[in-house]
């Protein structure tokens, strides 16, 4: 990205750009006041313009390099530059006190910084918004090894991102600018998860124009807004509302089941425990997975066994971990279901 489209976007170069202007215009000032006074000088102390503008620069730098002549006309200019001169100088010395005073500096310092660790990023993932959704992507990321980039708007966010090699930008993350600076042309993915499904929108819709080919995952609250999401170009939409309601569900009518994954559009993975009274217990590997795959076995005694003897017996706290269709695991949630029997008050 080129230095002249990035505009200041945080507190830090906020300041800095307004200190650099406030510079600006007390160099001018400081310049125009040295013209007046060299002209000022030249005329009242009958000198030439080279050595008017020699004293006029000395009473403004308060050297006193040059002896004042006792005129009324010269002493008034030389009151005029001395107020004016220090008065200007002083604001100037203020200024800058204010800004390392600030610590805008070393904020500006460690957005430099921060910006050269996101630039030297490749194939990594753009997490926009940093709420409860986006601070659970970042963890099972992190987790996962995998290097990302958060983009969010609210200062307070950054706190909760803090941490080593933490890459955090503060900006709005519909911004064209901002997924530029993140680094979307060498991203993995596109995580949009901010609070307003519109903003998801808008990202979405941002981030699939710079990057035609990128991966969008997008987070949505209402069931139209899926609709919206899937035509502005999100490759997977996401409703945690949705999902963590459908979980709750199955649960309550499965509580053998401890998790659920959903591997494709036809296949899911789950871990189903074996519970005591279940038409499972005592049957063997063989005997259960039907059309299922049984990928994994966590015994109650313990430890892990990946891809079971078909002849292994289930016990009672045994864990599978199964892969199949919706209707094979079906059949396997019925097999470890616990029998109820209706108790006489609720046969009545």
């Amino acid at each position: 990205m080129a230095e002249h489209d990035r505009t200041p976007k945080t507190p830090a170069e906020r300041e800095l750009a307004q200190f650099v202007a406030r510079l600006a215009k007390l160099g001018l000032a400081i310049a125009g006041l040295i013209a007046v006074g060299t002209v000022a000088l030249s005329l009242t102390e009958g000198v030439s313009i080279w050595t008017g503008f020699l004293h006029a620069l000395d009473v403004v730098a308060t050297t006193g390099a040059y002896p004042p002549e006792h005129k009324i006309g010269v002493e008034v200019v030389r009151v005029l530059l001395t107020v004016l001169g220090v008065g200007t100088l002083f604001y100037g010395l203020v200024s800058v006190t204010e800004l390392l005073v600030a610590g805008h500096v070393a904020d500006l310092l460690a957005a430099r910084r921060m910006q050269k660790m996101i630039d030297a990023t490749s194939d990594h993932f753009i997490i926009c918004g940093y709420g409860r959704v986006g601070r659970q992507v970042a963890r099972d990321l992190k987790g996962a090894g995998a290097r990302f980039v958060i983009i969010d708007a609210d200062p307070a966010n950054r706190e909760f991102a803090s941490g080593v090699n933490v890459r955090f930008i503060e900006a709005e993350p519909s911004d064209d600018r901002a997924l530029r600076q993140a680094g979307i042309d060498r991203a993995r993915a596109v995580v949009a998860c901010v609070d307003s499904d519109a903003e998801n929108v808008f990202i979405t819709l941002t981030a699939r124009e710079l990057s035609p080919d990128i991966a969008i995952v997008a987070r949505a609250s209402q069931e139209d807004s899926e609709r919206k999401l899937i035509r502005a170009g999100a490759s997977r939409v996401i409703s945690p509302y949705k999902a963590s309601g459908a979980e709750m569900a199955r649960i309550a009518l499965h509580p053998q089941v401890s998790g659920v994954r959903d591997v494709a559009a036809e296949y899911r993975m789950e871990e189903i425990t074996v519970t005591a009274g279940c038409v499972g217990v005592g049957q063997t590997i063989g005997d259960i997975r039907g059309g299922s795959y049984i990928v994994g076995l966590r015994p109650a005694a313990g430890g892990f066994q990946p891809q079971p003897q078909p002849e292994t017996a289930l016990a009672v706290g045994d864990v599978i971990m199964a892969m199949g269709t919706p209707r094979t695991m079906d059949r396997l949630e019925t097999l470890f279901a616990t029998t109820h029997t209706p108790s006489a008050g609720a046969s009545r």
